[in-house]
């Protein structure tokens, strides 16, 4: 536990911007690894760090996202939570059960 704080003390002292995400009953699975790709290729790989962040005393309920930059954790925040509107309770964002919509392209155009 005290490795744990110590941790999160680094990352609160190198990063300026932090949010916290709860963690879904039955896990993030696939998402974290897919969530932790978009990071490391939107932020570089020291760009970000992550830590537990417990609310209420469960280490595993919440998961700290620091980041250098807020304008890339306003990104994140719109890709990988809530998206009908930001839902945070005690401080801890919603993660999205879905996919955002995919962007469609305007269809070619042709000048008389």
């Amino acid at each position: 536990m005290r490795a744990a704080l110590q941790v999160a003390r680094e990352a609160e002292h190198r990063f300026p911007v932090r949010i916290r995400i709860g963690i879904p009953r039955e896990g993030l699975g696939s998402r974290l690894d897919q969530m932790n790709a978009w990071l490391d290729a939107n932020c570089g790989a020291d760009g970000w760090t992550s830590t537990p962040s417990s609310t209420r005393g469960v280490v595993t309920d919440a998961l700290a996202v620091y980041f250098l930059d807020a304008t890339i954790a306003s990104a994140f925040v719109a890709r990988w939570c809530a998206a009908q509107r930001i839902e945070i309770l005690d401080g801890v964002y919603r993660v999205r059960d879905d996919e955002p919509k995919s962007r469609v392209g305007a269809g070619l155009h042709k000048t008389p």
